[in-house]
């Protein structure tokens, strides 16, 4: 049984697809990506107050805010992600095939609790990092949904992070999550 949404097409059933999956597999494309796509979709989804992404377009994506794990700060991503049937999403932590964790990842690890901006509402979620069988089944979920993350996974050693965000119940904040008292105060992030 899937957990995945099925009423949304795989994205590999639109047109044009093929061509961008063939791109954004290119060492050069993870060069430039990370630079331009998250900036355009901050822009465009503050624009429309939080109803769209430009890389939406292509693949289902949502805003997470998280905190830093080092500063404490909120922190804003645009990532792609693949929703599940029961209003959950998953989370991978491709960073366009580039050696490093992203951040945002880093964060999770350090602070489960955080928000998610999805079609213009703020949802309050936790994540939780897949291991073992589980990740397993949803690394396959995830190839065949974005073929590329095969190639990502590839050109690292690094095991690519695969988190499931659930929702929650609203806390006092957005991606507030008490600090237990042998955390260290936050630094930079």
């Amino acid at each position: 049984m899937t957990r995945f949404r099925s009423s949304r097409p795989k994205p590999s059933s639109h047109p044009g697809v093929r061509l961008v999956q063939k791109v954004s597999s290119t060492p050069a494309f993870a060069k430039v990506a990370p630079h331009l796509i998250p900036a355009l979709d901050r822009a465009v989804h503050r624009l429309t107050r939080g109803k769209v992404l430009v890389s939406a377009q292509l693949l289902p994506g949502l805003v997470l805010t998280a905190t830093g794990a080092r500063s404490g700060q909120p922190r804003r991503t645009p990532l792609a992600c693949m929703p599940e049937e029961d209003g959950g999403w998953i989370l991978i932590g491709s960073n366009f095939g580039r050696s490093g964790h992203p951040a945002w990842t880093a964060n999770l690890l350090a602070r489960p609790d955080a928000e998610v901006s999805w079609k213009g509402a703020d949802i309050p979620v936790t994540a939780r990092l897949l291991t073992g069988e589980e990740r397993a089944a949803v690394w396959k979920a995830a190839l065949a949904f974005w073929p590329p993350y095969a190639t990502y996974q590839a050109r690292v050693e690094r095991e690519i992070r695969l988190f499931r965000l659930s929702r929650r119940e609203p806390a006092a904040g957005p991606a507030e999550t008490p600090r237990s008292p042998a955390s260290p105060p936050p630094t930079s992030g």
